[in-house]
């Protein structure tokens, strides 16, 4: 499990596996792109984060308020090359990104302006290990009617580990075998899949994916039980 001392105490050359060194963000890199991002700030209101993966069931982040809502403009896609955490170089997964188009539910979290330099900092080293995001201020619609500007982690698709072709058929057998010190990159989108429903959101586009993904388990599973000495 991911969790805030584990990332406070991380060393992210290892903690996460093997990432290759060339892609490896140094602290000083994540330090410019926090600092970038800040100046960017919209206003001079709180800052809301917008969770639309594992920050929704585990933001391991101080906050004072959170809710749900959706981002227009933006949707869920298994768009990155997972090569650490819940995957490695030699067996990569699929992880959670933003693609352009369509709309996301979530859940939002208000930082506390007290400690938001430690908050942010302790985030970007668990989303921009590599750079892979876009770091993006969005307006966002709350539930409660409200709208804000939110931090929003959008794939930058000049990255290298960006791939365009998302088709069930092509991720699904790559999220069912990867996995990572992390745990499984399966898990990962059962998380999510029950994360959604627990909050009675729905995306559609991972009933498919989420499926697949367990009859090729299963399916695994049956075919290792055959096998002589299996026991």
């Amino acid at each position: 499990m991911l969790t805030r001392d584990f990332l406070m105490k991380a060393d992210c050359k290892t903690a996460f596996g093997t990432i290759e060194e060339s892609l490896l963000w140094s602290a000083e890199q994540r330090a410019a792109s926090l600092a970038a991002t800040i100046a960017c700030r919209p206003d001079e209101g709180p800052v809301w984060i917008f969770g639309y993966g594992s920050l929704m069931w585990n933001p391991a982040l101080e906050y004072v308020e959170s809710a749900t809502g959706t981002l227009p403009g933006w949707h869920r896609a298994f768009c990155l090359r997972l090569t650490a955490g819940r995957g490695s170089a030699c067996q990569p997964g699929r992880m959670l990104a933003l693609k352009e188009g369509g709309r996301t539910t979530g859940v939002a979290y208000r930082l506390p302006d007290e400690t938001l330099e430690e908050e942010l900092s302790l985030l970007w080293k668990r989303e921009m290990i590599t750079g892979c995001y876009m770091p993006s201020w969005c307006k966002l619609e709350l539930d409660d009617g409200r709208t804000v500007n939110a931090l929003v982690f959008i794939m930058d698709p000049r990255h290298p580990l960006y791939e365009s072709d998302t088709r069930t058929q092509v991720i699904a057998p790559l999220i069912a075998a990867a996995s990572g010190p992390l745990g499984t990159n399966a898990q990962y989108l059962f998380s999510l899949d029950q994360e959604l429903s627990r909050l009675g959101m729905q995306d559609d586009c991972l009933n498919e994916l989420v499926a697949r993904v367990k009859a090729l388990i299963e399916g695994d599973s049956r075919e290792a039980s055959l096998r002589p000495g299996f026991a």
